[in-house]
């Protein structure tokens, strides 16, 4: 199972690609529907981690433990993603890629491809099955944040 999202954003590949590695910005956006980002830690370079914590209505739901991949300025990031649970457990492994392009208009043109997703069906069909419009809510969110 794959997950493919595209969005054209109002800001420039560099503002874009920042929000993906500040954690300061990474906290305005990256949880989907009314969960909240409320934690985040990013060690910025190759074999560096990247970690998400959520909550909803106040209780810890689980999150993203990744790790960077690669690293190209402005253009593209590539992370081990792994689902964590509320107890910190690595859950499942898949592959997140986002790659950035300009626009014409000076705005971003993002995809987003998240790979490996089988194992994440297979156990939890539900959850699975909420992955692309997660995606969607979250780039939404992320359209606000980088157009401020």
């Amino acid at each position: 199972m794959n997950v493919r999202r595209e969005i054209t954003l109002p800001a420039p590949a560099s503002a874009v690609y920042r929000a993906w590695l500040e954690p300061e910005i990474l906290r305005r956006w990256l949880a989907p529907g009314s969960s909240e980002c409320t934690r985040a830690e990013v060690d910025e370079r190759v074999g560096g981690s990247f970690r998400i914590w959520q909550e909803q209505d106040g209780r810890p739901i689980g999150g993203f433990d990744a790790e960077i991949l690669e690293l190209v300025p402005d253009r593209r990031i590539v992370w081990r993603w792994g689902m964590t649970g509320p107890e910190s457990e690595q859950m499942f492994d898949s592959t997140l890629t986002v790659t950035l392009e300009d626009t014409p208009d000076g705005g971003t043109q993002l995809r987003l491809t998240h790979e490996r997703l089988d194992q994440l069906a297979a156990a939890m069909p539900e959850v699975a099955a909420q992955f692309g419009a997660g995606w969607e809510d979250v780039l939404h969110k992320l359209a606000v944040v980088v157009k401020q």
